[in-house]
């Protein structure tokens, strides 16, 4: 994309987005970081030095977005061809706070994002299990692995995300189906997040339920998606043997969408 590319990332202060906004900079992209807290803001600013892109920080809580409206906007005002969604509630503030962040929210900037053509591309960064149906390429272990998380560990987190992930792959196939065969519904779901150093060695598509990966090894598989023009669907990330960019062409050769086993037909008659 040209040095035009306008991009806001929504959690801008999260940690694998402090990854990302370096490398979405390099490539000469302009970047607007969304973030709750004031205090951050110079630390945000500070990723843009001595990078081709420009950044700047819009200060805005996503705990107070409750309808498409307001994230709209957001939008007029940044005016964005690409929106990244990597925020949430963290667990903290409860299950109020986690459906009001992670699901509320982020259906009203993915509705507005939709519904806006010069968006074209959406990345949400979600987690492995968020979903209700089993791929087939999980094992037993898989799907005892997945509902543990989501039903013993993290219920409310789990209702939140896939109910946002579900909002995304629905309104993307709405646009799809008005002739825009051009737009990015791109779902990113990591395993079990680490801190660790970056190793620049996946595993993504139809991986296994059970696994670590790298913050940062999120961030650039991210800013890898967000850089082609032939990347949608649901992609699954643990840590692996494969490079990045050979991992991609991979699952882009093989049709790869990863929303297998999921009730489709419910998806797509959701009301919005």
């Amino acid at each position: 994309m040209a040095a035009s590319t306008r991009v806001l990332v929504l959690g801008g202060h999260g940690k694998i987005a402090l990854f990302l906004q370096p490398k979405l900079l390099a490539k000469n992209w302009h970047v607007t970081s969304v973030i709750r807290n004031p205090e951050h803001e110079k630390e945000i600013l500070a990723l843009g030095k001595n990078q081709p892109g420009r950044i700047d920080v819009l200060i805005d809580s996503l705990d107070d977005i409750q309808e498409t409206s307001q994230a709209q906007k957001v939008l007029d005002k940044v005016k964005p061809n690409i929106v990244v969604w990597s925020a949430g509630a963290g667990g903290k503030g409860g299950k109020d706070r986690t459906r009001a962040v992670d699901e509320v929210a982020a259906k009203a900037y993915i509705s507005a994002s939709l519904a806006t053509p010069t968006v074209t591309k959406f990345l949400i960064v979600s987690y492995i299990a968020s979903r209700k149906g089993y791929p087939p390429w999980w094992t037993d272990e898989d799907r005892k692995a997945a509902d543990r998380v989501n039903f013993e560990i993290l219920p409310h987190y789990f209702k939140a995300k896939v109910e946002a992930d579900e909002h995304l792959a629905l309104l993307a196939k709405k646009r799809w189906d008005s002739g825009d065969k051009t737009f990015q519904a791109i779902n990113l779901r990591p395993g079990t997040l680490t801190d660790d150093p970056a190793t620049g060695l996946v595993s993504l598509g139809k991986t296994t339920a059970r696994g670590n990966v790298t913050r940062e090894d999120v961030a650039t598989v991210a800013a890898a998606l967000l850089s082609r023009s032939d990347t949608r669907g649901w992609y699954d990330l643990l840590e692996g043997k494969d490079k990045i960019d050979d991992a991609i062409d991979a699952l882009v050769k093989n049709n790869h969408n990863g929303l297998e086993g999921e009730d489709m037909e419910r998806i797509y008659a959701r009301s919005e």
